[in-house]
């Protein structure tokens, strides 16, 4: 049966090569592009692969030069980590979309003030309290559609971002910057809850959670890319420092 986890596809993978000796010790690994090509996966689902190793203790991130293995890592430790962040936000834009839609339709006066209040909270900027607020405004969107059965699978999907060590992991790296804009799109959530409008309030949702994933992404940003970066930038001054010079050595040799 093929692995249901889809980071997995590139961290066995990877721990493949590395029995075979197909990837040595010490060795850098392509870059997310090419890692993303050859597995046929997105870039958040080799993010994910990638931090997945590093916990394991197989790969290191070495700032200004890439991602280098270091390690073995085990079957026992890879299944531990369970679901990623990117995997949980996959399911939750999907289904999250659809509760606000729902909620849309059914929510009330009292509901929609505590909404407004959770999000005067969420400017906390103690993550001990604006995460929390967080977390409640989406659960009580869930609450306010009527079903149950809804209700309990946002609050298990939230349960899991910290219960998934991956998952976990992952949130926490990504902390701090984006607050105002989490709390605009939150409001713009609010506003077609208010409005009774269900095709606003599922777009505001998907489009929330979409700034998420790019957040993360941006946020967890793996070394190997900052370190192509890093090279080009290098290469480019020195390309310009070669032209001055040259230029300049034509400019003296000019002079009587």
């Amino acid at each position: 049966m093929t692995n249901a986890k889809l980071y997995r596809r590139v961290s066995d993978g990877v721990l493949r090569q590395l029995a075979a000796g197909e990837v040595m010790f010490g060795s850098r690994l392509p870059s997310e592009r090419e890692l993303a090509e050859a597995n046929a996966v997105s870039r958040a689902t080799v993010r994910e692969a990638m931090v997945a190793l590093e916990m394991m203790g197989v790969v290191e991130m070495r700032k200004g030069s890439g991602i280098y293995v270091v390690g073995r890592g085990t079957p026992e430790a890879q299944e531990t980590l369970d679901v990623g962040a990117f995997e949980l936000l996959e399911a939750r834009r999907s289904f999250e979309a659809e509760v606000a839609a729902l909620a849309a339709a059914r929510i009330d006066d009292d509901t929609l003030a505590e909404l407004e209040a959770l999000i005067v909270t969420m400017t906390d900027p103690d993550v001990a309290v604006s995460e929390p607020a967080d977390r409640d405004f989406h659960v009580v969107i869930a609450a306010a559609t009527g079903n149950s059965a809804m209700s309990a699978v946002v609050t298990d999907l939230w349960a899991m971002r910290e219960r998934c060590t991956l998952a976990r992991t992952i949130h926490q790296r990504a902390r701090g910057g984006g607050e105002g804009l989490r709390v605009i799109e939150h409001r713009a959530i609010l506003d077609a809850l208010r409005a009774h409008d269900p095709d606003a309030a599922r777009t505001a949702m998907r489009a929330h959670l979409d700034a998420v994933i790019d957040h993360l992404l941006a946020m967890t940003e793996s070394e190997e890319l900052e370190a192509v970066r890093q090279r080009n930038a290098d290469l480019r001054n020195r390309i310009l420092g070669q032209s001055v010079q040259r230029n300049g050595i034509g400019r003296r040799e000019a002079l009587p």
